[in-house]
Order: C-alpha cells, then sequence, then structure tokens
C-alpha cells in the first residue's frame, strides 16, 4: 500500500505529539511536578532525538509540547509559547546536526534540547516568575537546573532511544519514503 508523503508525515507527526502527551501526561499522573515544574525531568523529551531519524517529527513534537503544556497543571500561557518555541528550535537543531556522532551516537544532537531550553525557559523563569530586576546569575542558576533535567533526559532516555532504534533497524520505518 502507497500512501503519499505529505500523509506519511501528517501520521508520523500525529503519531509523536500523541506519545510525547501520553507520556507527559502519565507522569505527572505518577510523580506529580516532575514534567511541568521549574526543575523537571521530562522522560518525553527522549522522544526529540526521533527528530534524528525523521523531520517528520519536528511538527510532532512542537504539537505535542504545546499540548502536554496545555493539560498540564500549572502551566501559565508564557509557558506555552516559550515552552514550545525551545522545543521547536531544539528539534530543528537535532535534524540539522544528526550526523554529528561521536562513537555512533549523535551527542551534538543530544545537547540541542538542553541549550535551548536551558537559555530559553531558564530566561522566561527569571523574567516572569523570579521577582525582582534580571539577575544574570540567578538566569544562570535557573538556566543551569533546566538542562541538567534535559541532559539527563536525553543523555540516557535519548540516547537509548537512537541506540535501540539502530540496533533494531527500526529506522527504515521512520524515513519509509
Amino acid at each position: 500500500m502507497n500512501i503519499s508523503k505529505k500523509t506519511y508525515g501528517i501520521a508520523v507527526g500525529a503519531a509523536v505529539a500523541a506519545l510525547y502527551v501520553a507520556l507527559t501526561y502519565a507522569q505527572e499522573a505518577l510523580l506529580p511536578g516532575s514534567a511541568s515544574m521549574a526543575v523537571q525531568f521530562r522522560l518525553s523529551e527522549a522522544l526529540t532525538m526521533l527528530c534524528i531519524f525523521t523531520p517528520y517529527a519536528i511538527p510532532g513534537l512542537t504539537v505535542g509540547c504545546l499540548l502536554a503544556n496545555i493539560v498540564s497543571s500549572g502551566a501559565l500561557p508564557v509557558d506555552m509559547i516559550m515552552g514550545t518555541f525551545a522545543s521547536f528550535l531544539a528539534a530543528v537543531c537535532i535534524y540539522k546536526t544528526r550526523h554529528i556522532c561521536i562513537k555512533d551516537l549523535p551527542v551534538v544532537s543530544a545537547l540541542m534540547p538542553a541549550i535551548f531550553n536551558g537559555i530559553i525557559i531558564g530566561a522566561e523563569i527569571e523574567i516572569f516568575f523570579i521577582e525582582g530586576p534580571f539577575n544574570f546569575v540567578s538566569f544562570l542558576i535557573q538556566a543551569g537546573c533546566v538542562a541538567l533535567g534535559e541532559l539527563g533526559v536525553c543523555f540516557t532516555a535519548g540516547l537509548l532511544l537512537v541506540r535501540t532504534i539502530k540496533n533494531k533497524k527500526l529506522v527504515k520505518y521512520l524515513n519509509n519514503i
């Protein structure tokens, strides 16, 4: 059965978005705050590594992040915008750096969510949630905390996901067309 590239792309994006939302929602239900507070370890962020295999994951991750932030408790409109923007930029850069590998692992790609979420969400926390004028040292602390959570997820679950997809030869299903 042949399907068009557009239909395939929409299906992959929708599946990634649904997985992202379901994982985030399940994590929040089991461990409240672990996927939505300032310092978080959102396991669904491991799915950002799917951008290594297909550009169709980029819109899926972007929409998934937006929907997860909408349904998650405590997310404010500013976070829905800034968090989604950070995820989009990270996803694009993961796709662009996918061929830079160390020992067959896309380590540079795995850094992208930490960089973009650290800077953007760190700034968001400092500007919108910390009282008083902008403090660069405080911003670095906020950015560092966000980045550490992202690094933890992307370098454990994310790279494990990449390795599993490659070892099980599932890549052909992700870039089918």
